[in-house]
């Protein structure tokens, strides 16, 4: 492992990082000036949490250690990929950014924003359905020579860090902003059920890496001469390794968030039943009927 002095000091700076950092905090900071303005108090905690933790961590992980040695270390990028892909988006999503969207923009605005949050596309990726499919997309790319590319290649590199988190919080935002993205308890049992798979399927990747005896990406050279630079073989083990951990690891408190979200999700639907009038009850019972003929 690197001396701790390494870690501390090793720096540099990451240009689509900078500019996702920036155009993230001026878009927050815009929120909270309408949101102010349109007489909405906005927690300072999450405004906190948005920029030092979500924020900070993102250029922890891609300007420090894990982004300055990603290209020669396939264990330093493994880190970094799988935290800004699981962790990032979540400390991001503590701020609640569509929330805050919602309190800054006007009524057809709001309209706007609800149809985008509707559309097909963006209801697939931001549901714990697609969540294993996309994890086991990614990392399986860990398991072919182009693994190296994306490591070694600056665009590639560029596109894994604006895409990743992204993606990421798309995936996180229904869990952490459940108010914002309307779903059924049938329909949040079968999520819970996916993360449950989820949990067995993002491991599959690390393992393989992990347990597999030869350099999966036929690259053997060392870009270093320091003394603590693995091998080929030793670096892609650590890499396995810590993939194999995060995603296990990541997705306990995702699977007590969902049962959470379950929970809330039955009182508001119990709630709504006891508002009705027997009448009402009555009504909805014979067009469930007349469905299920």
């Amino acid at each position: 492992m690197p001396p701790l002095d390494v870690v501390l000091t090793a720096w540099r700076i990451d240009w689509a990082a900078l500019a996702l950092i920036l155009s993230a905090a001026l878009l927050y900071s815009l929120g909270l000036k309408s949101a102010k303005a349109q007489g909405h108090h906005w927690p300072r905690h999450r405004s906190v949490a948005f920029y030092l933790l979500g924020l900070g961590s993102f250029a922890a992980l891609t300007c420090g250690f894990p982004g300055v040695y990603s290209a020669d270390l396939r264990w330093a990028f493994t880190l970094k990929v799988s935290l800004l892909f699981f962790i990032v988006p979540l400390l991001v999503g503590l701020g609640r950014p569509v929330s805050l969207a919602r309190a800054a923009l006007s009524a057809s605005q709001v309209t706007w924003l609800d149809a985008v949050l509707s559309h097909r596309l963006v209801r697939f990726v931001t549901n714990s359905l697609a969540a294993p499919l996309v994890g086991l997309a990614l990392f399986s790319l860990f398991l072919t020579p182009a693994f190296h590319t994306l490591r070694a290649n600056p665009v590639a590199e560029a596109i894994l860090t604006v895409l990743v988190p992204l993606l990421g919080l798309l995936m996180a935002l229904p869990v952490i902003e459940e108010g914002n993205f309307h779903r059924s308890s049938a329909f949040i049992t079968l999520e819970l059920i996916f993360v449950f798979m989820e949990l067995l399927i993002d491991a599959i990747p690390g393992i393989l890496l992990r347990l597999n005896g030869q350099v999966l990406d036929n690259v053997m050279a060392v870009q270093s001469g320091a003394t603590w630079y693995p091998n080929a073989l030793r670096d892609q083990q650590l890499a396995g390794d810590l993939l194999w951990f995060i995603c296990e690891i990541v997705d306990l408190p995702l699977i007590i968030l969902m049962f959470m979200r379950l929970a809330r999700s039955d009182r508001r639907e119990a709630k709504g039943f006891d508002d009705l009038s027997d009448e009402q009850l009555d009504e909805l019972n014979a067009h469930h009927l007349r469905r299920v003929r």
